[in-house]
């Protein structure tokens, strides 16, 4: 899965480059998924009074309604960017204004002041309104979503790479860098994504059926655990597949 987010302040065009780059890249036959996230204290979904709020006053810490046409699913909490990608499988995630999560950005911005408040190491494109009088800002493309939007999404398929994790560099810097300074890397053409070594794990491990992202120390110690004691018994064979389940 291929994550990006369309950061920038008010009124710079995010929404209209979000839309555009979706109706693009569903044309082009991928799927996709998107992720707004709301600045604005008060923003409830649901509606006083309603008998999906009523659960809600009434204790239920998740709370579903289904309709003939759509689910609409209630967390009592903000949860965080990596348990609510796990609701996606598609081939995009397009995210509008969130900025806590290690992924590439294209800055929506009025002028070159705004791109400065939003740019960093993990930025490869600007967008918005400057691009109608910009084509370039610091060596990256200015590109109009309206007027130019094949070339921008030509761009995204060319730099935007499967979703990276986001481990601090205390716990994980086996690739030589932290997570993001890995991805600013990819987008400069300076690295790979497969130098992630957690995409190469020799460890799987599953919790409820969802894949855990370990670091590879943690890795080595749950291999070096279960090898310690596996191969004292009889029938192990060196190099071959082991699987361990635990319904505790």
């Amino acid at each position: 899965m291929k994550v990006l987010s369309v950061i920038g302040t008010s009124k710079t065009g995010k929404t209209t480059i979000i839309e555009n780059i979706i109706r693009e890249l569903r044309r082009r036959r991928y799927t996709v998924g998107s992720v707004k996230d709301i600045h604005f204290e008060k923003f409830a979904m649901d509606t006083e009074g309603t008998n999906t709020d009523r659960h809600k006053k009434a204790g239920s810490q998740l709370v579903t309604a289904r309709g003939m046409y759509e689910t609409d699913v209630l967390f009592q909490e903000r949860i965080s960017m990596d348990k609510l990608l796990r609701f996606y499988d598609h081939d995009f995630v397009i995210l509008e204004g969130v900025t806590d999560i290690n992924a590439p950005r294209i800055v929506a911005a009025i002028d070159k002041e705004g791109i400065e408040a939003k740019y960093d190491e993990l930025t490869f494109c600007i967008s918005g309104v400057i691009s109608n009088t910009e084509t370039e800002y610091k060596g990256l493309p200015v590109i109009n979503s309206i007027d130019n939007i094949e070339r921008l999404v030509d761009l995204i398929e060319e730099k935007v790479y499967d979703r990276l994790p986001d481990f601090p560099t205390e716990c994980c810097d086996a690739c030589g860098f932290n997570c993001r300074e890995l991805g600013s890397k990819i987008l400069k053409g300076e690295a790979k994504r497969e130098n992630c070594r957690i995409l190469n794990t020799e460890v799987e491990l599953l919790v409820d059926g969802n894949k855990i992202q370990i670091v590879p120390f943690v890795e080595d110690i749950l291999a070096n655990a279960v090898l310690g004691v596996v191969k004292e018994l009889e029938g192990y064979k060196k190099g071959k597949e082991i699987k361990v389940t635990i319904n505790r």
